[in-house]
């Protein structure tokens, strides 16, 4: 709900100053979260998680723009992906071993002192000055209502399915008129402008389909580990590790390369390692013994950070440097639509079927889903002319001679 309106305000009044209010509102949510008495405050709490979240996503990547040249852009990519990785990697390890000593407030307590190092560390960026551009808080009413009615609606639909149907056609409803209003804008909130570019709503479409695709391997993963395998909580989150700390050693590499070869075809071979993987460990009779989904979560970290490495940065390479704002709120848009689309998925999955057979279908599902990601990034190669012969090339810088008139 907030991506776009975040990279707007980011736009407006400079990446900085809204990425820091980001930070400190994430960090003071994290403690309400670890205080919160009830479910009821604990989902408020993750509410204002969100909004500060939002800033962080929309606008990390454009504030990294602005200070590193675009031939060096894929291995700063890379830098980012490995940071991000590392944390995934550390995450379900860290969280495991707090759950099995401790109660669950400690995991969001934890985000108290992350959260402080990282304001100190706000003051070290550039600061670029916005366009002082007004937000229309009428097409962000209308954003935010087509994004929440759409994740509810969806999510009604298996147990509610009159209000479910209701909530989407509001979605849609809604997500039009926004439309209609920002068309005309020469800098709208949905960036139509940058949209109209093939490569960059190629790019958008393959990374939400890779990140749906990711997540519900990653969210089907510890419930396949724990209830298919008999996995402790502990277990589950050792044997999840070797997924992103193969994106984090990959991503160096990855973004190397990105600024050499071609990304479109990068991120198809990223598309098929990661389906490859996410097949392997749907499908392999493992008869109770989990260690060969090691090299299968590897294969899929590999085939991650190839993809993403490159789709990112084609995605922001491929908009104007003063929209770099814009290209990281639709770049985290369609990577949260991805992600909340497949957890949805997984629990119709769990509501229409059972324990032993949903994670597994789960994965199936996030296989064909990253391989349509690959498929898509290759619809951005376009055709070389053909070069004409030396003969051809010839005759048309000859000069013509003149025909004479007929009587």
């Amino acid at each position: 709900m907030a991506l776009l309106p975040c990279a707007a305000l980011g736009e407006s009044l400079g990446y900085r100053r809204v990425f820091t209010v980001g930070v400190g509102l994430f960090t003071v949510a994290s403690v309400l979260c670890a205080l919160s008495p009830s479910l009821s405050w604990l989902v408020a709490a993750r509410f204002l998680q969100g909004l500060g979240g939002a800033a962080v996503m929309a606008l990390g990547v454009a504030l990294l723009r602005v200070v590193v040249p675009p031939q060096r852009f894929g291995a700063a990519i890379g830098w980012n992906v490995l940071a991000v990785a590392l944390a995934s990697a550390v995450g379900p390890s860290l969280g495991a071993a707090i759950l099995s000593a401790t109660d669950w407030p400690w995991l969001f307590a934890i985000n108290l002192p992350l959260g402080v190092l990282v304001l100190f560390a706000t003051c070290a960026l550039p600061d670029v000055g916005g366009t002082a551009c007004r937000l229309d808080l009428f097409s962000v009413a209308l954003n935010a209502g087509a994004f929440a009615s759409l994740v509810i609606g969806a999510e009604l639909l298996p147990t509610r399915p009159v209000l479910g149907v209701f909530l989407l056609a509001s979605a849609a409803i809604e997500l039009v008129a926004l439309i209609r209003r920002e068309m005309p804008k020469k800098v709208p909130l949905i960036p139509l402008d940058l949209l109209r570019e093939d490569s960059f709503h190629f790019s958008v479409i393959a990374s939400g389909c890779c990140f749906a695709g990711q997540t519900a391997g990653m969210v089907a993963l510890p419930y396949y580990l724990q209830h298919g395998l008999g996995q402790g909580t502990l277990m589950a989150g050792l044997y999840m590790t070797p997924w992103p700390l193969t994106v984090a050693i990959a991503a160096q590499f990855a973004g190397r390369l990105a600024d050499r070869v071609s990304p479109a075809w990068l991120c198809a071979i990223g598309g098929v390692c990661l389906a490859t993987g996410l097949g392997a460990v749907a499908l392999w009779p493992l008869k109770g013994n989990p260690l060969p989904l090691v090299p299968f979560t590897m294969l899929c970290g590999l085939g991650f950070a190839f993809f993403n490495v490159a789709n990112n940065r084609n995605m922001f390479l491929s908009a104007p440097r003063a929209r770099s704002g814009a290209a990281g709120g639709m770049q985290g848009t369609a990577r949260l639509f991805g992600q909340t689309a497949s957890a949805v998925v997984i629990t119709l999955l769990f509501t229409l079927t059972s324990a032993d057979a949903a994670p597994r279908i789960g994965l199936g599902i996030g296989a064909a889903l990253t391989l349509a990601a690959g498929l898509v990034s290759t619809l951005r190669v376009r055709p070389r002319r053909s070069s004409p012969t030396p003969r051809a090339a010839a005759r048309a810088t000859r000069p013509s001679t003149p025909r004479k008139p007929s009587p």
